[in-house]
């Protein structure tokens, strides 16, 4: 709830763990992605790095996991309003970027200007920003509902060691 009022008062908000984590993934996806061509590999930054919480979802549903489930919602909207910063910057080139190794021969400084551009999609930036943002609020309404709900469920079910020591004789 604290990320996710932060975040709509100033897009830029965020915690400093999740940002850390999050752009190491992005960074890594480029790489995962690039020998599926220039624009997957660009692309595969931010693919990955709202991939990675999606994977964690399924792999938490096979163990039936659902706290842990609505959990990664919650990473998985901080993921969305971090590439919803990105791709809403293509035109103004405002943000400060991190690129390993510094920029010292990369064509490519601004994922998402590259992406929009060769798209076609450029002048609409702020709108896949938008869009992008809408998709983070529902995915952390959905952490927020889904934990609390789950939360409450488990308040108010019998404790194992109560439930025990009540049936004992």
């Amino acid at each position: 709830a604290y990320l996710l009022w932060g975040r709509l008062d100033n897009p830029m908000h965020g915690s400093w763990w999740w940002y850390s984590l999050d752009l190491g993934i992005h960074e890594l996806g480029h790489y995962v992605f690039r020998p599926l061509g220039k624009f997957m590999g660009i692309l595969g930054g931010s693919l990955l790095q709202c991939l990675v919480p999606f994977l964690s979802m399924m792999m938490f549903m096979k163990q039936r996991d659902f706290f842990a489930i609505a959990i990664c919602f919650g990473w998985l909207s901080e993921n969305l309003f971090d590439v919803a910063a990105y791709a809403g910057d293509a035109r103004a080139l405002r943000l400060v970027l991190i690129t390993p190794g510094g920029n010292q021969g990369h064509a490519i400084t601004h994922d998402w200007r590259y992406l929009l551009g060769t798209t076609g999609l450029l002048p609409w930036d702020t709108e896949v920003a938008g869009f992008l943002r809408t998709c983070a609020v529902v995915c952390a309404g959905i952490c927020l509902v889904g934990g609390s709900w789950l939360l409450w469920l488990m308040a108010r079910s019998p404790r194992r060691e109560e439930s025990r020591s009540s049936s004992a004789p």
